[in-house]
């Protein structure tokens, strides 16, 4: 029991510390948040940002990522 609760750990502290280079190398990526299908309004006193492109393509990285994480195990 200790086992797994210290390897659920060490994979979470990973999973976090990934996702935290990613987010801090976002900036510098110029396709994210900018892909056809991202929905953009600007106008004087209103900015509406619904990025469903980006959604989409993160959700299918991670799923990805996901199913081959459970295949090495």
């Amino acid at each position: 029991m200790v086992e797994f609760v210290g390897r659920t750990l060490i994979s979470a502290g990973l999973i976090l510390v990934v996702l935290g280079l990613v987010l801090y190398a976002s900036p510098s990526v110029p396709i994210l948040g900018k892909l056809p299908g991202d929905i953009r309004i600007e106008r004087p006193g209103l900015r509406i940002y619904v990025p469903i492109t980006t959604c989409i393509l993160m959700s299918l990285v991670l799923s990805v990522a996901m199913w081959l994480l459970s295949k090495w195990r």
